[in-house]
């Protein structure tokens, strides 16, 4: 396994009531590819905010984050979310009038990154590999239910090539059934296709599923 993500000295605050909250403090961390990690942690722990940073979706007070030993602050924070990674959240985030095998192909217009000339049928089988047949792929999201939803979200996060996948609470709204698929998903996508996927997740049963669990605890990460 090699390194593909490396927080250096991270530091996070903000200004409540004339005070200085720190969030993050030195925060060390090296992510590996091929594997699946979850992160924990009380609510207000910071979890949110670490996963925004990290995803390049915010900036740290200050330290510094490597991509592939890249700064992404160098490379570009707008290069870095539109070539370099995807992020699933818990609403799932699709675009509700739009069919499951189009709110993939959305995602193929917003990278950089090489892509077969036959984007739509590899959106088709993207899905199917998540379970989405195709007659259920030429619906529109809303009509599908909220584990065939997030198997959307995870499709589209894939067609982009990236090999770096952050999700925000990706089964907070699912039944524990669905929660399981969806977890084996992730397993297989660290498994399998050697993507790096980054879980935050209040769930000990998600967490006791990855390949290492992570407590982000008085603003550090520290492995469990």
């Amino acid at each position: 396994m090699s390194e593909i993500l490396k927080l250096d000295k991270i530091n996070y605050s903000y200004i409540d009531g004339g005070y200085e909250r720190k969030i993050l403090k030195d925060l060390d961390f090296t992510f590996e590819s091929g594997k699946f990690y979850t992160i924990l942690g009380p609510s207000g722990s910071g979890k949110t905010t670490l996963l925004s940073i990290i995803a390049g979706l915010d900036t740290p007070s200050s330290g510094t984050i490597y991509f592939e030993g890249e700064d992404i602050k160098k490379m570009g924070l707008g290069k870095y979310r539109r070539n370099k990674i995807s992020i699933v959240f818990q609403q799932y985030n699709l675009i509700s009038y739009l069919t499951a095998v189009e709110n993939v192909l959305v995602a193929m217009t917003e990278t950089d990154n090489n892509l077969p000339k036959d984007k739509k049928g590899v959106a088709y089988n993207l899905l199917e590999k998540f379970g989405i047949v195709d007659t259920k792929a030429d619906r529109l999201v809303t009509q599908l239910s909220g584990g065939e939803q997030q198997r959307v979200a995870i499709a589209r996060s894939l067609a982009s090539n990236v090999n770096l996948i952050f999700a925000d609470e990706p089964t907070g709204n699912l039944d524990t059934a669905t929660e399981k698929e969806i977890i084996a998903v992730f397993k297989e996508l660290a498994h399998e296709y050697n993507k790096t996927v980054i879980v935050v997740t209040h769930s000990d049963a998600v967490s006791a599923l990855s390949d290492q669990r992570i407590l982000l605890s008085d603003g550090k990460l520290v492995t469990i």
